[in-house]
């Protein structure tokens, strides 16, 4: 277990409980669009959350609390300290939708294999990229990832299937439910794979999870099976012998026994709520999130570690994807704006997050797919990125090129008299 990190008191000022965000005074002393805006007030209405909603300037209770950061140093930038903590069961990757999520979750796979007996990396993305990623076909049971011997992934639909429920009419009944209560069926679905998951013995479990908005839901939904349980206690009270006498009419037998549903439910129910307690142990469970160098990325980024905290889900990881270095060789005016726009953003990150393992991975030419390919491109998840050209490089090289086509010039001339000497002899 690491010990506990101690945010630095003055650095921020807003409010999980009425989902502010006042941006600190170096950001705000710059133009009204260099930073984001305020987040609209709760309502009166909306309750207070019983946790104590921690300010800028206070340290967030149960996020970035896998590492001590001493005053006046800056935190590694790499994901190094996930492969160092060797407690850690889940981690989840997720962020802003098309910001390379499921790249940085099969790298951050194929990093901890290198190190955990065994890992499992699953897709809860109904887009379902990680086969792309990989260039292999996964399915929703554990499939071994070619050229590994402990790196398995699966894909799971969000959605639940009647065949996991194994008659018509519990079927009937589930569709019904989902109907009455949206979002159980997720909750249902994720709480079978959990099932499947933990009857296995992975070393560690990396989720490559949906858009910030399905991820939040995920986090919610022990409380959604909970309003599903309230739901079929109700239908039991009010309608329980009916349903009964209907099944032995219409010759179910025991296939709609409500007790046999609530029984199900109640199950769901009881491994999500143990994993959930899992998800808010620092030591077990931790928040990777994948970010761009944007206006609407960075606002979500803050968002999302708002709910994260909220979940009290550990949180101390940053990754900023697609950087365009200003340190390379740029001649575009398009990339030189780029860039200076870029670094606007970047560095409003480490204002904001100066106590997190912010990681800023390069914008590359070409994608990232295929094992080997992501294998190349995981060494800038274990040391900052430095760019191959830089513009002193540059200038040596034109140096050294005008050098050599002079001394070329130079030899043509030499070889052109030596010709014409041999032709008069």
């Amino acid at each position: 277990m690491l010990p506990v990190r101690k945010r630095p008191e003055g650095e921020r000022d807003f409010h999980l409980g009425d989902s502010r965000r006042v941006p600190p005074a170096p950001i705000s002393k710059a133009s009204p669009a260099s930073h984001p805006p305020p987040l609209p007030p709760r309502s009166p209405s909306t309750p207070t959350p019983a946790r104590p909603a921690p300010g800028i300037g206070e340290e967030r209770a149960t996020m970035s609390t896998t590492a001590v950061v001493p005053a006046g140093d800056v935190p590694d930038p790499t994901v190094r300290n996930l492969l160092e903590q060797d407690t850690l069961k889940w981690v989840f990757v997720g962020g802003k939708g098309g910001v390379g999520k499921t790249t940085c979750s099969s790298i951050v796979s194929i990093l901890l294999a290198s190190v955990r007996q065994s890992v499992l990396v699953i897709s809860t993305d109904p887009a379902h990229n990680l086969s792309d990623a990989f260039q292999q076909r996964f399915t929703k049971f554990p499939t071994l990832v070619k050229g590994f011997s402990n790196l398995y992934a699966m894909e799971i639909d969000p959605k639940v299937e009647n065949d996991d429920f194994g008659n018509e009419g519990m079927e009937g009944f589930i569709s019904e439910l989902t109907n009455a209560i949206p979002g159980v069926d997720e909750a249902m679905s994720f709480a079978e794979m959990l099932k499947l998951v933990q009857t296995m013995d992975y070393s560690v479990v990396v989720f490559d999870t949906a858009p910030t908005g399905h991820t939040l839901r995920l986090l919610q939904f022990p409380a959604t099976l909970e309003k599903g349980l309230e739901k079929m206690m109700d239908l039991k009270n009010r309608y329980g012998g009916l349903i009964n006498q209907a099944s032995r009419l219409f010759g179910l037998g025991d296939d709609l026994n409500e007790d046999i549903m609530l029984g199900r439910i109640e199950g769901m129910k009881d491994v999500i709520e143990q994993v959930n307690r899992q998800f808010k142990d620092p030591d077990l469970t931790t928040f990777v999130c994948v970010c761009i160098p944007e206006f609407l990325s960075l606002y979500e980024t803050e968002r999302l570690v708002q709910e994260l905290a909220k979940f009290e889900i550990d949180a101390h990881n940053i990754i900023i994807n697609q950087v365009i270095f200003d340190e390379e060789a740029v001649e575009s005016k398009l990339l030189r704006a780029r860039v200076k726009m870029q670094q606007k953003y970047v560095d409003q990150f480490h204002m904001l997050y100066d106590d997190f393992n912010i990681i800023k991975l390069p914008l590359l030419p070409e994608e990232v797919c295929g094992v080997q390919a992501l294998q190349n491109f995981s060494k800038h998840f274990l040391a900052p990125y430095s760019a191959a050209l830089k513009r002193g490089s540059v200038e040596e090289l034109e140096e050294r090129v005008g050098t050599l086509k002079s001394a070329l010039q130079e030899a043509e001339s030499e070889l052109d008299r030596v010709r014409k000497g041999k032709q008069v002899a």
